[in-house]
């Protein structure tokens, strides 16, 4: 046990990724039985929707569960009163200022965890007296940090300018990385694209066959202008890289960028008209597993690695 299998009540410090599209009760329940902490994805959820999907996961499960929210969700206050009211014990926010809503949800006895990309904001949690930090490099998938640090370069970091529980995010699927993030100072790991393309993940199912057969260079990182995205190549991502390389305004990037097309891409198995985000470990994963499979694999790996003698150099 650690800080973090404590702070939750979990058996493992593995927290699947509350990733918009792909994070339903099916894939949050799947991980929460498995040991791990399942997380909702409320950024692709009417509010109602999301009550229908913690009513769902409360019913497929005993074990911990939470909600991931971005604070520029526009319908917040909604949503935060549903998480009270449905008794949820643990949220993830992310894309804002921790300060808002930290305190509110500590006060109904919620476990708060808030998402940064750099030390700076690492700092902030510290002082909105957040329960937990998930620090996220560049590796990641969907929306990321104007930073652009690696996962490598940012958990140490974060380390040296937080003393709290510490969960890595970005670039991390397998026990091996888990175990590297855990050296460079992490307590528990955050695990996005490979539940998205599980068995359990809401995805569509083309949206997981294009993920499970993708290489090295397969993603990018764009949309800089309005918020970083990395997307996967295709026709979409096409269109934005020659309107961004053509020196696109703003506007005419969100005219581009459009209502739903994240929606279309990843909901929906629109692949060449939707926004397709996946992060860039997905070159190495080739088979689609349950969400079960994902956890026993990493922490048969780590315990592996960890039983090993490391090399003196």
């Amino acid at each position: 046990m650690n800080r973090v299998t404590e702070l939750f009540g979990i058996k493992y410090p593995i927290i699947q990724g509350g990733m918009v599209w792909c994070s339903g009760w099916r894939l949050a329940s799947a991980v929460s039985n498995a040991g791990g902490l399942g997380l909702l994805g409320a950024g692709s959820m009417h509010p109602e929707t999301l009550r229908e999907h913690i009513q769902k996961c409360k019913a497929a499960t005993d074990k911990p569960f939470g909600v991931n929210v971005p604070l520029l969700y526009p319908q917040i206050e909604e949503i935060m009163n549903i998480i009270v009211e449905e008794g949820v014990k643990i949220v993830f926010t992310s894309a804002g200022n921790p300060k808002t809503w930290t305190k509110f949800l500590q006060e109904k006895g919620i476990k708060v965890a808030h998402v940064i990309a750099s030390s700076k904001f690492a700092m902030k949690c510290q002082e909105a007296g957040v329960d937990a930090i998930v620090a996220e490099g560049f590796e990641a998938g969907g929306h990321n940090g104007r930073e652009e640090t690696t996962t490598l370069c940012l958990i140490p970091a974060v380390r040296k300018v937080t003393d709290l529980p510490l969960i890595a995010a970005g670039g991390i699927g397998s026990g091996a990385a888990m175990m590297a993030a855990m050296d460079l100072g992490a307590e528990g790991v955050q695990v996005g694209t490979r539940f998205a393309l599980t068995e359990e993940s809401s995805a569509h199912e083309s949206f997981k066959e294009l993920g499970l057969s993708l290489n090295e260079g397969d993603t990018k990182l764009l949309l800089k202008k309005i918020s970083p995205t990395r997307l996967v190549k295709g026709e979409f991502m096409t269109k934005v890289e020659e309107a961004e390389n053509r020196g696109a305004s703003v506007e005419e990037l969100k005219e581009l960028l459009g209502k739903g097309r994240a929606k279309k891409g990843m909901f929906e198995g629109d692949l060449a008209e939707g926004e397709l985000e996946l992060g860039q470990i997905a070159s190495t994963l080739r088979e689609k597993q349950t969400a079960a499979n994902v956890i026993e694999d990493m922490i048969a790996e780590y315990n592996r690695l960890a039983r090993q003698e490391r090399t003196v150099f």
